[in-house]
């Protein structure tokens, strides 16, 4: 027995779920196949559980690629804001946080639970739990032998995902898939991650887990300011993930921590103002206690600010704001939010993402080299990019 359907998706996450809406709605009959139990797990967990699901002010600037130009296309025919319109929609409450987030106000399950709905009322059809075995292209399309059966369709969209948090399913099927077909990929590596630290450093740094601090991350001509977190293993936060987007093994970075203010003018007036107190005590005005202490012992200043040349507070505001650091490496696909790289774009049509070789075979969302920086882009590219193979497949 042979399930026979216009489209089959591969992936029932963000992506692939937008697809299938969109396919569904122009009238095709539509499958989507997943492994897992339930569909957008990666949804599920994002955001802290209530789904950073689309950046106000998403463009193709603030996207990774090979070919930079590729995302144009479909991030200008579906917006964040026709993504928002479906959100209203749904009555699902949102609001805006720094920097162009929005987020649900609930559960990221609402929405998954609006995907699902819209899903159903496009019929497009979700069979979960079911693992892919084969794939075959003939003169009729694609045929896919699969835990639950065969399933055939003129058009295929592999809309997988990547390699990040295997935890949640993730693999490299989309890779394997390119491969099959002949296309190329452009090397994958995890982005949005974490760094880790040499022993010696780390050891060094170790009173400092937990300590957040607003700084300036700076990667040649790259930076970001956002919060900076000190953790057991190295550095995280906002600022570190999205710098480590650009950053490769064997390069510094340079951390400034609060960035907005000049660290030697501070120094110079407390001095000025407070002589007998200490460079410690004059720090932890503006920085948490344990890092004032650490950078005043690491550039071994001791005694009143009346002691301090100019000279060793502008040492001292130096170490505090350009602290060159070269990370041991990074804490990889376990705890990364993407994988950078991917389906090399220049074998796809950005106007459909539909393999330009091979008719019917298509690539969206994160297996596709375009990558986003943190908050909220990486959903806008996977709707995007779902939506316009969506009006095509």
């Amino acid at each position: 027995m042979v399930d026979r359907y216009d489209v089959i998706v591969l992936g029932a996450g963000a992506a692939g779920m937008m697809c299938a809406i969109r396919a569904g709605q122009r009238g095709r009959s539509v499958v989507v196949l997943d492994q897992a139990a339930a569909p957008g797990e990666k949804i599920r967990i994002s955001g802290g559980g209530r789904c950073n699901f689309t950046n106000i002010n998403a463009g193709p600037r603030n996207f990774l690629s090979a070919n930079p130009h590729f995302a144009k296309s479909a991030l200008a025919r579906f917006t964040p804001r026709d993504f928002l319109a479906m959100v209203e929609r749904h009555g699902i409450a949102w609001h805006e946080k720094t920097l162009g987030q929005l987020f649900c106000d609930n559960s990221a399950k609402d929405i998954i639970r609006m995907l699902t709905d819209e899903m159903r009322a496009a019929d497009a059809q979700l069979r979960l739990r079911t693992e892919i075995s084969g794939i075959e292209q003939g003169a009729g399309g694609y045929r896919i032998s699969t835990s639950e059966g065969v399933f055939e369709a003129s058009s295929l969209v592999v809309a997988t995902g990547g390699k990040s948090i295997p935890k949640m399913g993730a693999t490299g099927f989309a890779y394997r898939i390119a491969e099959q077909f002949g296309l190329p990929v452009v090397e994958t590596r995890p982005g949005l991650v974490p760094m880790t630290l040499d022993p010696q450093l780390l050891q060094r740094l170790a009173p400092l887990s937990g300590i957040a601090a607003p700084a300036e991350i700076r990667h040649g001509k790259t930076a970001f300011r956002e919060a900076l977190l000190f953790t057991h293993r190295g550095l995280s936060g906002p600022a570190i993930l999205q710098i480590s987007s650009y950053w490769r093994e064997g390069e510094d970075i340079t951390v400034a921590i609060e960035p907005d203010i000049d660290m030697f003018e501070l120094l110079k007036k407390a001095k000025q103002m407070n002589g007998r107190q200490s460079a410690q005590t004059a720090l932890a005005e503006i920085l948490p206690k344990r890092l004032a202490q650490h950078f005043v012992e690491n550039e071994g200043i001791s005694g009143n600010m009346a002691d301090q040349s100019d000279k060793r507070l502008q040492q001292l505001a130096s170490a505090i704001q350009s602290w060159s650091v070269k990370p041991s490496g990074s804490e990889g696909y376990r705890t990364a939010e993407v994988t950078l790289g991917g389906i090399d774009t220049d074998c796809l049509d950005s106007r459909t993402m539909q393999v330009k070789t091979v008719p019917g075979l298509f690539f969206i969302g994160e297996c596709v080299d375009v990558t986003g920086w943190l908050g909220g882009y990486n959903f806008q590219w996977a709707w995007a990019s779902g939506h316009v193979a969506g009006e095509a497949a």
